[in-house]
C-alpha cells in the first residue's frame, strides 16, 4: 500500500511517541509479564504521509565490548531483545493498521500488524490480539503504552 493509500486522515496520532511499557497476557495460562523487562525503551513515530516506523529495546540489554570481539551468542541476544519495522498505516475505528514493508524479522515484513488503541491526550495504548510473540512464540496479547514525546 502506497503511502497516499495508507495515510492516516485523523492526524492525532502523527508524531512521535516514547515507549513507557510493554506488557503481556499469555492466552493459555493468563501469565501477565513485562517482556523486555520494567523499562523498555523505544519510540513509535506516525508521519503525516501515512508512513510509520517503531523501534523497541529491552532496558536491560547487555552490551558487547566491541565489534571485534562480540560473540555469536551476544548476537543473537542483542536479536532476541529488539523489535524494529515500518511500512505505512491507517485508521479503522478503534484499530490501527500497520501495513510492514520493513522488519528485524522477515516473518513480518508484508504482513499488516493489527492493534486496537485508546487515545487519551498524550498517552496512547495499543493492544495486539492474540498473537504468536516474535519473542518466545507463546500465543498472548501485548499492551503497548506510549506517551507523546515533548
Amino acid at each position: 500500500m502506497g503511502a497516499q493509500q495508507g495515510a492516516c486522515r485523523d492526524f492525532d496520532f502523527v508524531g512521535t511517541w516514547t515507549l513507557k511499557s510493554w506488557t503481556r497476557e499469555v492466552v493459555d495460562t493468563g501469565e501477565v509479564s513485562e517482556i523486555f523487562g520494567a523499562n523498555p525503551k523505544g519510540t513509535i513515530t506516525y508521519g503525516a504521509d501515512g508512513r510509520m516506523t517503531a523501534l523497541i529495546v529491552a532496558g536491560d540489554r547487555t552490551r558487547p565490548e566491541n565489534m571485534q570481539t562480540m560473540t555469536d551468542a551476544e548476537r543473537a541476544q542483542l536479536f532476541r531483545t529488539v523489535v524494529a519495522y515500518g511500512g505505512t498505516y491507517h485508521r479503522e475505528g478503534q484499530r490501527l493498521i500497520h501495513h510492514v514493508d520493513i522488519s528485524w524479522n522477515e516473518i513480518w515484513t508484508g504482513t499488516d500488524q493489527v492493534r486496537e488503541f485508546v487515545f487519551d491526550g498524550k498517552v496512547l495504548s495499543l493492544k495486539t490480539p492474540p498473537t504468536p510473540s516474535p519473542v518466545d512464540g507463546k500465543v498472548a496479547v501485548a499492551t503497548l503504552v506510549w506517551e507523546r514525546a515533548a
